[in-house]
């Protein structure tokens, strides 16, 4: 395995973490990431609860564990049938039993009225083409502020010009959900790289498996698939191998695989150098924004080892 800090700057340390072999879904590749566990973090899914809008703009969340720091992972959204969907901009350290009201919260579909509920909830996170704007939205109140890049991205797309996210969330999801059939989420895996064409999206860490294994279908699908669904490469005809026998087609497809990794390098950003800024701390977890020319996003870190990161391309 290749380590992950011989393709990535940060201003923390990455020792530790380790790639596994590329996976490829049309255009996007997802690298899967393994490395040291911080246990005791609660997952999204299962310990983290929208808990009411108390208006519009404004989220309240839940951390329901017993015990256990939650982190929100950043660019959170939830989805609710005949209410009006919101995203935050910004992840949060939460204790155990804690509500939080998060009032810089964004609305992602516009002229839709009634407010989300602690009920039939799913969540995704923002596309990435919507990230950096919604990071620098943190703290500023404003519910309607991401909706004219909304409206872009759905322009870009084909789509009406509205601020209605939930124009590729809902009504592509069916399209969408296949990237997390494509692609495998592997034993132990608690991150991933993932570059939709040859360019760097993103880059995923969570504290464990189980808590990555909780935001794979929201990461895969939504904050990379639907740039890379936009990407799909024209299907063309499969080359032969020129392979003899099974041996030889194992080696030609081992080198395949080599050559891909390889050029992985290639699709990093040229400046991965980032700067830091501390947003909040919980006892000795402290959640930092990093800024750079190319790559921005948010990390949490314990003794300035990396324990969950949300990183992304800045386009």
């Amino acid at each position: 395995m290749k380590r992950l800090d011989t393709l990535v700057r940060a201003p923390v340390d990455l020792a530790g973490y380790a790639l596994g072999a590329p996976q490829v879904a049309g255009a996007l590749t997802a690298v899967p990431i393994f490395g040291p566990e911080r246990p005791g973090i609660v997952p999204p899914r299962s310990g983290l609860k929208l808990n009411r809008v108390v208006g519009y703009g404004s989220v309240e969340l839940h951390n329901g564990a017993p015990s256990g720091v939650a982190i929100v992972p950043l660019h959170i959204g939830y989805i609710q049938e005949g209410a009006q969907n919101h995203a935050l901009c910004s992840a949060a350290l939460m204790s155990a039993g804690e509500t939080r009201l998060f009032e810089d919260a964004c609305c992602v579909q516009a002229a839709q009225g009634g407010y989300l509920q602690g009920r039939d909830q799913w969540f995704f996170v923002l596309p990435m083409e919507l990230r950096a704007k919604a990071l620098a939205l943190r703290g500023k109140p404003g519910y309607s502020k991401l909706w004219s890049d909304i409206s872009a991205v759905n322009s870009r797309y084909g789509l009406p010009p509205r601020g209605h996210l939930e124009q590729i969330l809902t009504r592509k999801r069916a399209v969408l959900t296949q990237f997390r059939s494509r692609l495998e989420l592997l034993p132990g895996q608690l991150g991933a790289l993932f570059f939709v064409g040859e360019k760097f999206a993103g880059l995923e860490i969570a504290p464990d498996p189980r808590y990555f294994a909780e935001m794979w279908m929201p990461l895969v699908c939504f904050a990379y698939g639907v740039a890379a669904w936009r990407a799909e490469p024209p299907r063309v005809e499969p080359q032969p191998f020129e392979a003899r026998d099974l041996a030889e087609l194992r080696a030609e497809l081992e080198r395949g695989r080599e050559r891909h990794a390889e050029s992985l390098r290639d699709w990093m950003p040229a400046d991965t150098e980032m700067s830091s800024v501390e947003q909040e701390r919980h006892l000795d977890l402290r959640l930092h924004t990093l800024t750079g020319t190319q790559v921005a996003g948010q990390m949490v870190t314990e003794h300035d080892r990396p324990v969950y990161a949300s990183l992304f391309a800045i386009h």
